[in-house]
């Protein structure tokens, strides 16, 4: 099977040389998804807001792939800070039903334009 870039309106465009996804046999690879508003096309403020954001662009990117959160088998949370991570975690598990992906979570000394958290993932379709 062919790789498929997979892009949707409903996420921020790339802000790089990438793409928002890739599926490629039966699995959807999505790049690490900011805290953008892909209505405004900038960065929502406060930790807690981004971190909402970066999980429903997430959402949105594996709905165009076909996948949802149900089927994502690993995460990587980047942060900016490390004193964030029991208020991004809170809301990161706000999106399972207690069906958690294996998951890495790692501060980073600084993330583009300037944001606070970033989400990727690996999902099955």
């Amino acid at each position: 099977m062919a790789k498929e870039i997979i892009f949707t309106e409903k996420a921020p465009k790339a802000v790089g040389p990438y793409v928002q996804a890739i599926k490629s046999n039966g699995m959807v690879y999505c790049s690490g998804q900011l805290g953008i508003n892909p209505a405004e096309g900038k960065l929502v403020d406060g930790v807690e807001n981004q971190a909402h954001f970066s999980m429903k662009n997430l959402g949105a990117i594996l709905e165009a792939a076909g996948s949802s959160y149900k089927n994502i088998v690993k995460t990587t949370i980047f942060l900016a800070d490390m004193n964030d991570f029991a208020v991004v975690n809170k809301i990161y598990e706000s999106y399972f039903n207690g069906d958690f992906p294996a998951r890495s979570c790692f501060q980073v000394a600084k993330l583009p334009l300037g944001g606070l958290v970033e989400v990727e993932c690996i999902a099955e379709i």
